[in-house]
Parts: C-alpha cells; sequence; structure tokens
C-alpha cells in the first residue's frame, strides 16, 4: 500500500532485515513497499522470509535498471543498500537514505563502516548516532533531514552497531510517519 499517497520503494543490499522489521511496525498503520527492490542474487537462503517476494536488479545496477523497476513520483528509501546511485536516479525521485554515523557532528564518518571507524578510536567520538539524509550521487553528501545521537560510553563495535541499529529503526518510523520527506 502507498505511503501517505505515494508509491513507496526500498532497496537492500544484504538481508533486508531492516525492512522487515519497519514494515512489521507500520502493519498498524498499513504503510507498505509498494515495491522492494534488490541487487542480491536470486534463490539466495540469506533473504528475510518476510521479504522474498522482491524486485532483482543487477549487482551493479544502471540508471535504466532503477528507472525500470521505480514507479513514477515514488517515495525511495535505501536500506543497507551498498550502491552509488546515478545522478539522473537522484535528480527524478525523493531517496533517501540513513548513515549509522553521526556526519554532522563527525564528517569522516561517510562511507562503509562508520560504527568500526568509532570502536577504534572511542576518544575521538564522544556521541554515536545516525542520520536520514536525501541522497545524491556524492556518497552521504545530501541534505540531512533528520539526526539523532546518545553519548557514547566507550562501547565495542557490537554494541555500537547494535545502539545503532535500534535508532535506525525508531528514526525511520518517524520519518515515515511523519512525513519528513517532500510530498
Amino acid at each position: 500500500m502507498s505511503l501517505h499517497g505515494k508509491p513507496w520503494t526500498t532497496f537492500f543490499s544484504h538481508t533486508g532485515s531492516e525492512i522487515a522489521k519497519l514494515t512489521r511496525k507500520l502493519a498498524p498503520s498499513n504503510h507498505f513497499p509498494d515495491k522492494i527492490v534488490t541487487n542480491e542474487p536470486r534463490g539466495r537462503d540469506n533473504i528475510h522470509p518476510e521479504i522474498r517476494d522482491n524486485t532483482y536488479v543487477p549487482n551493479k545496477p544502471s540508471a535504466d535498471d532503477y528507472f525500470k523497476v521505480i514507479p513514477p513520483d515514488s517515495l525511495v528509501t535505501l536500506h543497507g543498500w551498498m550502491r552509488i546511485v546515478p545522478e539522473t536516479v537522484c535528480d527524478k525521485y525523493q531517496i533517501y537514505n540513513l548513515h549509522p554515523g553521526l556526519i554532522t557532528d563527525y564528517p569522516e564518518l561517510k562511507g562503509k563502516d562508520p560504527q568500526t571507524m568509532v570502536a577504534n578510536n572511542t576518544g575521538n567520538y564522544s556521541k554515536i548516532g545516525c542520520v536520514i539524509h536525501r541522497v545524491t550521487p556524492e556518497l552521504d553528501a545530501g541534505e540531512i533531514v533528520m539526526s539523532c545521537s546518545v553519548v557514547n560510553h566507550d562501547y565495542y563495535e557490537e554494541a555500537i552497531t547494535e545502539i545503532l541499529h535500534d535508532m535506525a529503526g525508531e528514526m525511520w518510523l518517524e520519518f515515515l510517519n511523519n512525513k519528513y520527506y517532500d510530498r
């Protein structure tokens, strides 16, 4: 079902468990992605069983691949989508990503595995957190529309990852329920 009257398309590159958990929490409001897209090969056992009915794209999708799977006027959210989205696609759609690094305070946490960087340098990071940002072709560089943080108590990497994962889920719920995206 659409999200606030807009088609909603989600993308993932790993298991899709974040999308499955999010849709369960959104269930009372009947908000479900209209389309779930992955670049994981068909038939992989690691895809969450609740979202195995996916649309598949190549591992490194072209702009045309995106255009073929995203409905017109769709809101697009990225959940562990490990690809740079082409500029022409960013220009055509409202695309948002959650990044598990507090890049508002620590711009060096842009890119892959910021929780590892924090865990390996805990003295340099007094806070840990996530941001939701508009997607641009430049990695983690779009307008930040939402952020959340907590004090870093020198957690080890697994604890940081768990805290950020829980925070991410709550942020997506608030973002989607309160229409922080363009309408």
